[in-house]
């Protein structure tokens, strides 16, 4: 197994890393300021969290503060971290339902406005996933379902429409061979919306199409691929294979490695994640007729978005076992055994996300805490080098 003193410190940029980006770390958004107040974010989760078994390390604390993500000013700080640590592109968790955006602001008001935003490219993938009230989950209750997954054709022709005009066109927009990617979380959800397959494959055909007399010369449309559930309401694709192909998708990914690998125990070891993730990716590789990008996940541990009166135990998200171990010397050595394998890919798929710019409630998160500081960009950095912007 390679070390992560094997990767030299200034390898050539051959390779684009990507992060996902969770923009829920900012004020007065429409649906949460009338659901939770005007001030509410998911800042208020970090700070309430507690320690809840032997070991446990809560509250992480952000270095920055609890900064609005709006801000441009404080997105300018985020996009030059980036940068300088070897980061190409944010990959917004980006959400549109039938009634509208939500979470727009950190794109529309952030990164869209900051200063300095050529020095990073950014992309989005569409989180049609069933939006669930879980900001804290109590223990036992039902998941009241807010805004749902599947939308409308029409929905859907206007989302087309906005991303094409107001992304896709944008001189920052991560593009693979010249064509704007755009990623799908949920493709059962996508299914659902359109009543079958090939209505499916017609909408998406309609999106390149649009894409094309936009003067771009298409879109690489990516699918994120599930092994296992993770958020409440989530249901398996019976053939992702099969989507994957007939949909006409021009590549796979996945957002986390729990997606694939269970936890065994309430501090699962983060090496025997890694490791199980990595044969997962082995066979990704041989079942999809098209790249998979792979993922190297930061950590797990869901436990703030849990209601803190509730006794936690592995019940159900966000009650679930955790990463523990997750060091940013063994995130290192993820990363240079991810950067190792990718070199037998050709050059223009050297493409790996990560997991996360700032899932500071689900424990996956590169932004610099009190305790580690910058060591996990630190990791990016020292394994693949600066991105030169």
């Amino acid at each position: 197994m390679i070390s992560a003193n094997d990767a030299p410190p200034n390898p050539p940029r051959t390779f684009q890393v990507v992060s996902y980006y969770f923009g829920n770390y900012h004020p007065g958004d429409t649906r949460n300021s009338k659901l939770k107040g005007p001030n509410w974010s998911e800042w208020d989760l970090v700070k309430a969290a507690k320690p809840r078994f032997p070991g446990h390390r809560q509250p992480n604390v952000p270095m920055w503060g609890y900064e609005d993500e709006s801000d441009p000013r404080a997105m300018a700080r985020k996009i030059d971290a980036a940068a300088d640590h070897g980061v190409d592109a944010f990959l917004f968790d980006w959400y549109y339902y039938d009634d509208g955006p939500f979470l727009e602001r950190p794109i529309e008001r952030g990164f869209l406005k900051a200063a300095n935003n050529s020095r990073l490219k950014f992309a989005l993938m569409w989180a049609n996933h069933d939006w669930i009230d879980i900001h804290p989950y109590r223990l036992g209750a039902e998941h009241k379902l807010l805004y749902p997954g599947k939308v409308t054709p029409s929905t859907f022709g206007a989302i087309a429409g906005h991303v094409i005009h107001d992304y896709f066109l944008h001189p920052s927009y991560w593009k693979i061979e010249g064509r704007p990617y755009f990623s799908f979380y949920d493709l059962g959800k996508l299914v659902e919306s359109f009543g079958s397959v090939p209505a499916t494959r017609a909408a998406l055909d309609a999106f390149r199409a649009g894409a094309v007399a936009a003067g771009l010369p298409g879109l690489h449309l990516n699918a994120v691929v599930w092994g296992q559930t993770v958020l409440p309401s989530e249901t398996m694709p019976t053939d992702p294979k099969r989507l994957v192909k007939e949909l006409g998708f021009d590549s796979v990914t996945s957002y986390v490695w729990i997606h694939h690998v269970p936890l065994p125990d309430q501090q699962t070891d983060f090496n025997h994640v890694r490791d199980a993730y990595l044969k997962y990716w082995d066979e990704a590789r041989k079942t999809y007729d098209v790249p998979y990008y792979p993922n190297v996940s930061m950590g797990w541990d869901s436990s703030p978005r849990a209601h803190q009166d509730d006794p936690f135990g592995n019940t159900g998200y966000p009650f679930t076992n955790t990463i523990s171990g997750n060091t940013p010397e063994r995130f290192r050595e993820a990363l240079a055994i991810t950067r190792e394998r990718l070199l037998a890919e050709p050059p223009a798929q050297r493409i790996l996300n990560i997991n996360c710019w700032n899932e500071w409630t689900e424990g996956s998160y590169l932004e610099p805490d009190m305790v580690n500081g910058m060591k996990y960009l630190e990791a990016i950095r020292d394994v693949f080098g600066k991105t030169g912007r």
